[in-house]
């Protein structure tokens, strides 16, 4: 009989830390996208179920060369904070390249989903932001934008950290709990225009449906990771930031033009929808261009793919058989 492993969010997170090799694992996996002609990554599918500002998507991904690959059920249901729970959760399961049979369930209640999306942050400023790069402001004050911050100080030197969110209480919340994880000054800003002056790299982690950076705000030299945008009706960055942009890099072209911070740039006519912009797997694998000045100002448009799901997803499964971790369960 087919036999399958079973794991939980704390096996998970005990065999899956957000470090480097998860970075380097979610890096191989744009690459891989932007490289290999027979990578199968179908569009999203999503159901929204607005009564209760829910929403669910389902993302799947196959990579040549890869044992298994990934389907994933990524719930957001955003006003369950009020009621006690957690806003994501969600599950993985592992399905074998050759049999189509499950190889592994993932009960990781959004965790996986949460370390790859951190590691494209961190991938998006490693290739993107200025070497040099020292001070970060994130928009947010959720578990992304904590994540966020631990991932760019995977990736480059930050000496400095700034936090914005709309509702100032969680921001400063999340600044005490950053300050007991880093050795870093740590400050809640009230004005998101001062949070961003001076800043190198700026992050975005919100639900917004409309923007809350603006265009006039950017600098010379900044880079720009924008995570929130990953439904139509979401909204984080003025579209004309993009124009603004000397270098603007989608994680998935098709998906920015279609939900993404480039679709809302179409949707008012700044663009033409067919408008040709590097992805980050290009960037990676050096056939496209990315950042060439330090005076540059650089967007990365993360809508987040079913590629990083199925990679996270394989070195989970690969860890587990290395640690003999989970349970195995006989169907």
């Amino acid at each position: 009989m087919p036999i399958m492993k079973i794991l939980t969010e704390p096996e998970l997170r005990q065999i899956i830390p957000l470090d480097l090799d998860a970075v380097k694992c979610v890096e191989a996996a744009f690459r891989a996208l932007a490289v290999e002609d027979a990578v199968k990554m179908p569009p999203i599918l999503r159901l929204d179920v607005p009564e209760s500002r829910g929403e669910v998507d389902v993302k799947t991904a196959y990579i040549p060369g890869l044992s298994g690959f990934a389907i994933k059920i990524s719930p957001g249901f955003f006003d369950n904070p009020k009621i006690g729970l957690p806003s994501t959760n969600g599950m993985m399961v592992l399905l074998s390249s050759k049999t189509g049979l499950v190889q592994a369930l993932l009960l990781d209640n959004g965790y996986l989903t949460d370390v790859r999306t951190a590691a494209a942050g961190a991938v998006a400023a490693k290739h993107l932001s200025r070497q040099d790069a020292s001070i970060a402001t994130i928009f947010g004050a959720g578990v992304q934008a904590r994540l966020q911050l631990q991932a760019l100080t995977l990736v480059r030197p930050i000496r400095e950290v700034r936090i914005w969110a709309r509702d100032q209480r969680k921001a400063e919340a999340l600044v005490e709990q950053l300050k007991r994880e880093h050795s870093l000054p740590v400050i809640a800003f009230d004005d998101p225009k001062e949070a961003v002056s001076g800043s190198h790299i700026i992050v975005t982690t919100t639900p917004a449906d409309r923007p809350i950076l603006d265009v006039s705000w950017l600098e010379p030299g900044q880079h720009v990771t924008a995570m929130g945008s990953d439904a139509e009706h979401k909204n984080e960055i003025d579209p004309a930031a993009i124009g603004r942009a000397d270098v603007y890099v989608a994680d998935s072209l098709k998906q920015t033009r279609r939900l993404g911070e480039l679709h809302h740039a179409i949707a008012a006519g700044l663009f033409a929808a067919d408008t040709d912009f590097p992805e980050l797997g290009q960037i990676i694998a050096g056939e496209k261009v990315g950042r060439t000045r330090d005076a540059d100002i650089t967007i990365a448009d993360l809508t987040g793919t079913g590629v990083q799901d199925t990679a996270i997803a394989t070195l989970a499964f690969q860890r587990a058989e290395e640690f003999n971790a989970g349970k195995m369960f006989e169907s």
